[in-house]
């Protein structure tokens, strides 16, 4: 009898493994890779810049001797050194100046914020000075500088900890702005901000930065490096399209999952750039499926999902359509504190597959 409920325990521990790996995004090659944080690819990706440039370093309030608020620093001050990773006072236009500064001197300074929403404290330096000098001099001033560090939701942090400025610095000429979503994203887009001559906006999220994401050999080579402005297609489909960037990319695989076993297909796109915006992947796309989603967790009002909206319509591929573009957005509100709200003003699951439905006219 004992043997009999071996034998049976072992049956339903199979089945349970098979029906996750029916639910799970990954492929068979996808799961024999290698696993890497979010945390681990950003830290990885300073550490091999920092090696390659001497001009390279980084400095932010806790960079230094406390490895980081969120611990993608960690390590970095102890073989760099104190005039590589600076710890600054809590003064954010203060250090986004030095920084600004530093780089129209021929350094290259990484800005770290602790959030994205202290830098409406040096929104000045960012954008006046830093986006807008290029031009300003004709072209013989570079400026390359980057600023990264989270944005948008974290979680019980409240209005003032989790706007997403994905929109705000997008709408600047003169930035670059990059919003990874796994650990490829995380490494490849922040080498390439660094290697960049100019201003490059890196929007990270702290929800992810703990998460292990698969990553191949190519990835972990330090010579890898993704091109800023090329979209990542993360699962292909044929009916419908669904655009998003950041961690709104895993709420839409989450949906595509879902809707696959409706027997609808939908074709996730990561955004990864959000300036320059990869137009051409989602015309392609659209032109294929007819039809298309965006996902964001910025607000609605001239967000990413409204600028893809009038490019779709500007472009040959809006006769293709063969139902009009759905948004799904965060509420148009400041972030309640309260868990049940802040989970009610952020795009869940259900939200993207109730979009997709309509689109589709599925009831």
């Amino acid at each position: 009898m004992f043997e009999f409920h071996l034998i049976e325990l072992a049956m339903m521990l199979a089945s349970a493994v098979r029906n996750l790996s029916r639910r799970s995004f990954s492929t068979s090659k996808a799961v024999s890779a290698q696993q890497l944080t979010v945390r681990d690819a950003l830290n990885a990706a300073l550490d091999e810049e920092m090696e390659r440039d001497e001009k390279v370093f980084l400095l932010g309030e806790e960079v230094a001797q406390y490895d980081g608020a969120y611990k993608v620093s960690r390590g970095l001050w102890k073989k760099y050194g104190d005039k590589r990773v600076i710890d600054t006072p809590i003064t954010e236009m203060g250090f986004a100046g030095i920084a600004v500064g530093a780089a129209m001197a021929g350094l290259r300074p990484v800005c770290e914020f602790m959030t994205f929403n202290f830098s409406m404290q040096a929104i000045d330096h960012v954008i006046n000075s830093a986006a807008k000098t290029f031009y300003m001099s004709a072209g013989t001033v570079n400026v390359p500088i980057v600023f990264r560090g989270p944005n948008g939701a974290a979680a019980g942090v409240a209005a003032q900890h989790s706007q997403c400025f994905g929109a705000w610095y997008s709408h600047c000429p003169g930035l670059k702005v990059v919003s990874p979503y796994d650990s490829e994203d995380a490494k490849g887009l922040l080498k390439a901000a660094i290697r960049d001559p100019d201003p490059v906006v890196v929007l990270e999220n702290e929800m992810v930065y703990g998460v292990s994401y698969p990553v191949s050999d190519q990835v972990l080579d330090k010579n890898f490096v993704l091109p800023i402005g090329k979209a990542k297609i993360m699962r292909p489909g044929k009916h419908i399209t669904i655009v998003a960037h950041s961690k709104s990319v895993e709420t839409a695989m989450l949906a595509a999952n879902e809707l696959a076993g409706k027997g609808i297909e939908a074709e996730v796109i990561n955004l990864r750039s959000l300036r320059p915006l990869d137009s051409e992947t989602i015309f392609k796309s659209v032109q294929k499926t007819h039809h298309l989603v965006t996902v964001e967790q910025g607000w609605p009002q001239s967000g990413i999902g409204s600028e893809i909206c009038a490019r779709v319509m500007e472009h040959e591929t809006f006769f293709h359509l063969d139902a009009p573009i759905w948004r799904v957005t965060g509420a148009d509100v400041p972030m309640p504190y309260a868990k049940t709200l802040e989970a009610a003003a952020l795009p869940q699951v259900p939200d993207v597959v109730t979009a997709v439905n309509k689109v589709l006219g599925v009831k």
